[in-house]
């Protein structure tokens, strides 16, 4: 019999820590309101994302339940995956990102069959983001409608330049649309959790301790208007934007 995601991730969970521990190192990680993830059933799990691959380890190891996150199908193929870490390189280091590219090649192929033979195992949705966000959207939905939990994390994993808010960017309407979608056409209220996170912007290496703020479930229902899907969505994307930067200001303040 064919193992579920969930089974596959268990198999794979002392590995996940391991890995997740590792990223961390050599930070405390300190959780606040733990009592209020959602155990079981559909969920959306939204935070602030400034600590690229640091902020994807706190949640493995701090979430009490298998979760999910959406991952670029380009790192399932090694040219495509190589014109993603080429892109990436050049933006960073400029015109020394090609030769840094160059040496990296021979490591491409060994990096794409790993992740393509453990990729369901560790807990991500393969999604084309280049084809536009609706089908990765639906694609999370499907998810969902099983009783499983994605995470939705808002930004770019780095810091913005010009951006008023470093550590908490604009959030966009993608989970406020799956909740809306899954709320009018399948009668699922599904609890989205608001999270803050701080300290994973801090260097690999670097001593520190990263912050949890984990919210009370929200639901689209309590912010409906009746026959307006875009002022439904709109208000609960600026509903879980402003949860979100409450949260985080109760990191800094100690409250």
């Amino acid at each position: 019999m064919q193992k579920t995601f969930e089974e596959e991730l268990k198999s794979f969970e002392k590995v996940i820590q391991r890995l997740s521990s590792l990223a961390l190192f050599p930070k405390k990680l300190v959780v606040k309101g733990a009592e209020n993830f959602v155990r079981e059933g559909p969920n959306i799990l939204v935070g602030n994302h400034v600590g690229s691959y640091k902020d994807v380890a706190v949640l493995f190891k701090i979430v009490p339940r298998p979760i999910f996150f959406t991952a670029n199908r380009m790192i399932f193929s090694r040219d495509e995956f190589s014109f993603l870490v080429k892109k990436h390189l050049q933006r960073s280091l400029k015109s020394a990102g090609l030769l840094v590219h160059f040496f990296l090649a021979p490591f491409f192929t060994l990096f794409v069959r790993y992740v393509s033979s453990n990729i369901a195992r560790v807990g991500y949705i393969p999604v084309d983001l280049y084809q536009g966000r609706a089908a990765a959207v639906r694609k999370c939905q499907e998810y969902l409608k099983v009783g499983r939990a994605i995470v939705a994390l808002q930004g770019r994993g780095h810091f913005t330049d010009g951006d008023p808010n470093p550590y908490v960017p604009g959030f966009r309407a993608g989970a406020a649309v799956m909740a809306y979608n899954l709320y009018k056409e399948d009668g699922i209220d599904v609890p989205v959790t608001p999270l803050a996170i701080f300290g994973t912007h801090i260097p690999f290496g670097v001593p520190a301790t990263i912050r949890v703020n984990v919210g009370r479930p929200m639901y689209i229902s309590q912010h409906w208007v009746e026959s307006d899907s875009h002022q439904t969505i709109e208000n609960f994307r600026r509903a879980l934007e402003r949860t979100v930067n409450r949260l985080f200001i109760e990191l800094l303040t100690g409250r």
